[in-house]
């Protein structure tokens, strides 16, 4: 089980509600009303169909909460982050039938996308196990997912990368390209932000050059092949500067990757093409 810093429980009621509300869109659940008798009590749980790894369970409870309120009862029987196996029960919740039936499909849409996310995040955390290289994501994040689907990578193993737009710089070839080359454009950041961190990307050997003589701490190796990226990490180390994997990558090349002595993997696939988690609901009366 990998220990992560935890979703803020307001943005797992914030998601719960926006999910039920998608769902029900100010109407009712018709087949669960007319097939549910009413007054019935249910135990439902939800149990994994396949191995992966388990994320977003405090945001699944909150949609059973968010709908069953007091009447109801949830138990997590997994924690997020476990790598979990398929028949295993990973969330029991009693209370209404009805109401169960409702939160259904929100919950599991959430759990599953978050839990296939730390899944993926997983098989690229292992892929690279020993080389010392770091898994981290991007913002190819959907809106108003981003906080969840990070959180998603830190229950995988991986790390986060900024958060959004604020939070650091990153000097990309369209921003070189405007501010007149690479040099430039990172005075430009130190004179409007000087307390801002800096990463720089790079597409040629001779900008990684710029970039770590300029003083960069971090730049971006934006789809190199192995040998190039090799060249590049060393002319970074020469500067101290520190390096970054991006674009291009797959698994299959991951470790060559991570063994050239890149500090970090930047990994868009983690958020924007991961497979959902195959998990179920299973109602016993």
């Amino acid at each position: 089980m990998t220990t992560v810093t935890p979703l803020d429980p307001a943005e797992a009621h914030r998601l719960a509600a926006l999910a039920l509300a998608e769902d029900l869109a100010g109407g009712t659940d018709v087949t669960t009303l007319a097939t549910v008798p009413a007054g019935l009590t249910g135990t439902a749980e939800v149990v994994a169909r396949a191995d992966g790894v388990v994320a977003g369970l405090d945001v699944a409870a909150a949609v059973f909460a968010e709908r069953l309120g007091s009447a109801g009862h949830v138990t997590t029987t997994a924690r997020d982050g476990d790598r979990v196996r398929a028949g295993q029960v990973l969330l029991t919740v009693t209370g209404p039938t009805r109401e169960l039936l409702t939160a259904e499909r929100s919950a599991l849409n959430l759990l599953t996308h978050l839990s296939g996310i730390a899944t993926l995040t997983a098989r690229w955390v292992d892929a690279v196990a020993g080389t010392g290289a770091v898994i981290r994501d991007t913002r190819k994040t959907l809106p108003g997912l981003r906080a969840a689907e990070k959180y998603a990578v830190r229950c995988g193993g991986g790390s986060n990368h900024r958060m959004g737009l604020r939070d650091q710089a990153l000097i990309k070839d369209n921003h070189v390209l405007a501010a007149g080359g690479i040099t430039a454009a990172m005075r430009a950041v130190r004179a409007a932000y000087p307390d801002v961190f800096c990463e720089v990307e790079c597409d040629t050997l001779d900008q990684v050059e710029e970039a770590a003589r300029e003083g960069a701490v971090l730049v971006l190796l934006d789809n190199m092949d192995v040998a190039t990226t090799t060249a590049a990490v060393a002319i970074a180390r020469r500067h101290g500067t520190r390096t970054e994997a991006s674009g291009g990558l797959t698994l299959a090349v991951a470790r060559a990757v991570a063994g050239t002595g890149v500090d970090y993997l930047a990994v868009g696939a983690l958020t924007h093409s991961a497979p959902a988690l195959d998990l179920g609901l299973d109602l016993h009366s």
